[in-house]
């Protein structure tokens, strides 16, 4: 398996742990699971294209640019939780 196919299948389990972890602890509807996945992997794909073009290598694992990917998955977790608050 090639490294690019690794970093890919790890960046969709972490960013769907992030985001069934995030629902665990905050709780509420069991529909806002749905939109916390959501946010999780599309914050995981835009803070690791962010880590890519600006070079942040604290954290790379093979391909993955984790440390910024992971900081992304979160700030687009909060931001949702957030903006879907009642």
């Amino acid at each position: 398996m090639s490294s690019v196919a690794s970093a890919l299948i790890l960046g969709f389990l972490l960013a769907t742990s992030y985001g069934a972890g995030f629902h665990f602890l905050m709780g509420g509807p069991a529909r806002r699971i749905i939109l916390y996945l959501f946010a999780a992997w599309t914050g995981f794909i835009i803070g690791h294209v962010l880590g890519d073009f600006l070079q942040i290598d604290l954290l790379k694992l093979g391909a993955l640019y984790l440390f910024s990917a992971s900081l992304g998955a979160w700030i687009a977790l909060i931001a949702s939780w957030w903006l879907a608050h009642d």
